[in-house]
């Protein structure tokens, strides 16, 4: 996956933004006559109120370029694309249209959106869900301390804005969950593990594999009341899915009945903003053991053998995988 990069230089920023055409020129002489936006002896660096307009002048143009029967044009292009090789059922030509068709889930820090992408006059679409991530909020991650420790930040200024909660901050918050989500799911999703496909990234909104039949969203976990023998296979699933994750380093830091989906008989891991470094982080022990006691709280509270969900037992198995004990 290619490395991401903050806010960068305005020239840099605007190198792939050819489509932009009058657009961009009316934004670089618009900045041009803006005092005191570039600091002293360092050319194309902008404060973040210049940056702010810069992104609304940006988004402003696009908007203006709507298709005819759709929301927007494909993002593919611009975004952090998954991994290879894509799936068949994926459209990745650059001249597909975008067209949302309804909420699927609304959230604290992010909501969930159905989307077609189709090419014009073809047959050819397939349906995604556009998990948008919000940084607006004053609740945006409230607990996100914890799960930050033993990520790594490139620059002590955006250290200093997340900690300080400014507007900017908030907006480096919500993308570095919306990185650490995409990344967590390439790497699972490359390893076998039972999560949807990433499609893209583009800032703070992620495309991933729909869950679900003919547009409607399969259930959580949570809303299911499984047969004892169903129960069983579901809970194995999802030790090996667990298995997969912390083989990995990885844990999934927020996990409950209501972040696995069931389709098919199959289970599948959702919802990792939250994703934690078991190795890196102080805590990754102590978020996996939360984890497990949750979904095996669940799991026997409808019915299976405590003696098949002990939630030390589990625990113990994972940090083994993970090279923690």
């Amino acid at each position: 996956m290619r490395e991401h990069e903050h806010y960068a230089d305005f020239e840099s920023d605007f190198d792939h933004a050819d489509d932009l055409g009058w657009q961009v020129k009316k934004a670089k002489k618009a900045l041009a006559r803006t005092e005191g936006d570039v600091e002293p002896g360092r050319r194309g660096r902008l404060t973040e109120e210049a940056k702010d307009r810069l992104a609304q002048m940006r988004e402003d143009a696009v908007a203006a370029d709507v298709p005819p029967d759709g929301d927007r044009w494909s993002t593919w292009g611009d975004a952090d694309q998954g991994p290879k090789p894509y799936p068949s059922w994926l459209v990745t030509d650059l001249s597909a249209v975008d067209r949302e068709l309804g909420v699927v889930k609304t959230g604290k820090e992010a909501d969930v959106f159905l989307l077609e992408r189709a090419m014009p006059g073809t047959d050819r679409s397939c349906l995604m869900a556009a998990k948008r991530y919000r940084s607006n909020d004053h609740r945006l991650f409230h607990r996100d301390a914890g799960y930050l420790e033993g990520r790594r930040m490139r620059r002590s200024r955006e250290m200093r804005a997340m900690a300080n909660r400014s507007a900017f901050g908030r907006n480096l918050i919500a993308e570095r969950w919306a990185v650490a989500e995409f990344a967590a799911l390439t790497t699972l999703w490359k390893l076998g593990a039972p999560v949807p496909y990433p499609v893209q990234r583009d800032g703070t909104e992620l495309l991933l594999e729909f869950v679900g039949t003919d547009g409607a969203a399969a259930p959580r976990l949570a809303q299911l009341r499984p047969e004892p023998d169903e129960l069983l296979g579901l809970w194995r699933q999802l030790v090996d899915a667990l298995s997969v994750m912390a083989s990995a380093g990885l844990g999934h830091g927020d996990l409950s009945a209501f972040n696995l989906m069931v389709h098919d008989g199959r289970l599948v891991v959702i919802d990792l903003p939250q994703v934690v470094d078991l190795v890196a982080n102080p805590r990754g022990p102590e978020f996996l053991e939360r984890d497990v006691r949750n979904v095996a709280g669940w799991f026997t509270g409808r019915g299976l053998p405590p003696e098949l969900a002990e939630p030390r037992e589990v625990t113990e198995m994972l940090l083994d995988l993970a090279g923690l004990r």
